[in-house]
C-alpha cells in the first residue's frame, strides 16, 4: 500500500513577503513526515513529525511564530487522532509549550481523557517532564509588530481572513504502508482573540478527524465557521457516501461558504492513498509526498511538482 503525507501551513491571504518561506516550510514538513513513513513509521508518527516541523518554523502560526491575544499572551491549541482506533488527544490554551502537538499525543496515550485545557494541560506537561520555553521565545518580531499595529483595529474576524495580517493554522494527514490513517492540527489561534478563546483546531470532527474506514482530514480557516459545520467530519461524510476526496472537500467548503459565510481550507487522504488540498481563501500553502514525488502549491489551482530528496 502506498504511503502518503499531506501538510498545510494555513489558509489565509498569505502576503508575498511570506509566500516563499511558507511554501518552503510546508515542503520541508512533508519531506520530514514522509521520511518517517519511509523508515517504517506509523501515520501517527508521521503527522506528529510534520506538524512539529511547522511548529518549530516561525513563519507559521503554531508553536514558534504563534499569534498573541488581546492581552499579548500566546495560547496554543492542538489535536492528534489515530484512524485505526479513533483515539485522539487535544490541548487548548496552553502556554510555554513549543510543540503542543506532542503534548496532545501524550494526552491521548498517557491519560484517560481526550482534551486538557489551560492550567491543567500545563500541569500535565510538567508531570511528564515536557520542556517549557519562555513565551517571548514563541513570538517573532513580525508578530509583535503586527500585534502592535492592529491591536486597536476594529474589524470582524471574517474580514481578517481576507486581509494580509490574519494568520492561521498548520496540519498534516497521512496514510502509512499498512493502511492506517492519522491527522494532526496545531494553531496559535486568531490574532487579538479574547483570552481563553478556542477555535476549531483542537476540537474532534472540526479541526481534524481520522478514521480508517473513510480517511483523515486537517482543516484551517475561520474557526467559528468550521465549528458550526463540523467541517472535518462533514468532509468524511461525503467520502463515506462514495465521493472522491477532492469532491468531498469542495462540497463541504462550499457548504460552509453558503451556510455560514466562512472561508477555509483542508487536506484529506484516504486509506488507498488518494489525497486532496482544497481552499476557498486567497491562498493556502500545502505540500504532499506520494509515490509520484513531492507536490505543492500556494495559489488557487496551483499544483507543482518537485524532485523528492529525503
Amino acid at each position: 500500500m502506498s504511503a502518503v503525507v499531506v501538510v498545510h501551513g494555513g489558509a489565509w491571504a498569505i502576503p508575498d513577503e511570506l509566500a516563499k518561506a511558507s511554501v518552503d516550510g510546508v515542503k520541508a514538513a512533508a519531506r520530514d513526515g514522509f521520511a518517517v513513513l519511509k523508515r517504517g513509521g506509523s501515520a501517527l508518527d508521521a503527522v506528529e513529525e510534520a506538524v512539529k516541523n511547522m511548529e518549530d518554523n516561525s513563519v507559521f502560526n503554531a508553536g514558534h511564530g504563534a499569534t498573541q491575544n488581546t492581552d499579548g499572551e500566546v495560547e496554543l491549541d492542538a489535536i492528534i487522532m489515530d484512524g485505526r482506533t479513533l483515539s485522539s488527544g487535544a490541548v487548548c490554551s496552553v502556554k510555554n509549550i513549543a510543540n503542543p502537538v506532542s503534548l496532545a499525543r501524550a494526552v491521548m496515550e498517557k491519560t484517560d481523557h481526550m482534551i486538557l485545557t489551560s492550567r491543567g494541560a500545563n500541569q500535565f506537561s510538567e508531570s511528564i517532564g515536557m520542556t517549557t520555553v519562555p513565551t517571548d521565545s514563541l513570538v517573532t518580531e513580525y508578530e509583535r509588530n503586527e500585534w502592535e499595529k492592529h491591536k486597536s483595529y476594529v474589524t470582524g474576524v471574517r474580514e481578517e481572513f481576507n486581509t494580509q495580517w490574519a494568520h492561521d493554522t498548520v496540519g498534516a494527514v497521512a496514510v502509512d504502508c499498512v493502511g492506517n490513517v492519522a491527522c494532526a492540527t496545531s494553531t496559535g489561534g486568531i490574532r487579538n482573540k479574547m483570552p481563553g478563546r478556542v477555535g476549531d483546531a483542537p476540537i474532534i470532527g472540526c479541526g481534524g478527524y481520522a478514521d480508517n474506514f473513510s480517511g483523515a482530514v486537517s482543516c484551517t480557516g475561520h474557526g467559528e465557521s468550521i465549528l458550526k459545520v463540523t467541517l472535518a467530519r462533514l468532509i468524511l461524510l461525503h467520502v463515506e457516501q462514495g465521493k472522491s476526496v477532492a469532491e468531498s472537500s469542495h462540497l463541504a467548503l462550499q457548504y460552509m461558504t453558503d451556510r455560514v459565510h466562512g472561508a477555509g481550507g483542508c487536506i484529506v487522504v484516504n486509506r488507498s492513498g488518494q489525497w486532496a488540498a482544497t481552499f476557498t481563501t486567497n491562498r493556502m500553502a500545502w505540500a504532499a509526498v506520494d509515490h509520484d514525488g513531492l507536490w505543492y502549491g500556494l495559489d488557487p489551482k496551483e499544483r507543482l511538482n518537485d524532485s523528492l530528496s529525503i
